[in-house]
C-alpha cells in the first residue's frame, strides 16, 4: 500500500501543479505557447477545458482562471480520498477539506521551488533562452520583493538561495 500511495502522490501532485502553474501563468498573461506553458497545457487540457465550458460566463472575465484553480482543488479533493480509501487518512469528514487544503499548499510551493531550480540551473548554462526567459517571468512576482530588500553579494543575486530556504521552510511546517 505504500508504494501505491507514492505513486498517487507524485501523479497528483504532477497534475495539480500543472493545474496550479497554468493558473499562475495565465493570471501574469505569460505566452502558454512556449514552455513551460505547453507542458502544463498538454498535462491539464483534459480537465480544464470541460470545466471552463461548466463555468458561468462572468467567471471568465479578470485574472483568475477559475478552471486552473477548480481543477486543482479538485485533484486535491481526489487525492484526499484516495489518501482516505487506502487506509492513511484517520476520519472521513473531518479529515478531507484539511488534507486537501494541506496537499494544495505543499504542492504549490514545491511547484515553485522546482521552477524556482530549473531557473536557476538555467541561467548557468543557458542563460537569455526562451525557458530561461519564461522562468524568469513566472518567478518574478516572488523573487522581486526579495531582490529589492537583498542586496548583491560580490556581484551574486542570493534571491533565489533565500526564496528556496523560505519555501522549504514553508513546506516543512504544513502537515
Amino acid at each position: 500500500m505504500a508504494i501505491v500511495h507514492v505513486l498517487v502522490e507524485l501523479v497528483l501532485q504532477c497534475l495539480v501543479g500543472a493545474a496550479l502553474l497554468r493558473a499562475w501563468m495565465n493570471g501574469l498573461r505569460l505566452n502558454m505557447r512556449v514552455q513551460p506553458g505547453l507542458l502544463v497545457m498538454a498535462l491539464t487540457d483534459w480537465l480544464v477545458q470541460p470545466l471552463r465550458r461548466w463555468m458561468p460566463r462572468g467567471m471568465a472575465k479578470g485574472r483568475l482562471d477559475w478552471g486552473s484553480l477548480l481543477a486543482a482543488v479538485l485533484l486535491c479533493a481526489v487525492y484526499a480520498l484516495v489518501l482516505m480509501w487506502l487506509g492513511a487518512a484517520r476520519s472521513w469528514m473531518g479529515a478531507l477539506p484539511g488534507m486537501a487544503l494541506a496537499f494544495l499548499c505543499k504542492t504549490a510551493l514545491q511547484t515553485w521551488s522546482l521552477l524556482l531550480l530549473g531557473l536557476v540551473v538555467l541561467s548557468w548554462v543557458q542563460p537569455g533562452s526562451v525557458l530561461h526567459m519564461s522562468l524568469s517571468r513566472v518567478m518574478a512576482p516572488l523573487l522581486a520583493p526579495l531582490q529589492r530588500a537583498i542586496p548583491l553579494i560580490g556581484g551574486v543575486d542570493v534571491s533565489p538561495a533565500v526564496l528556496m530556504l523560505l519555501l522549504q521552510l514553508l513546506v516543512m511546517a504544513l502537515p
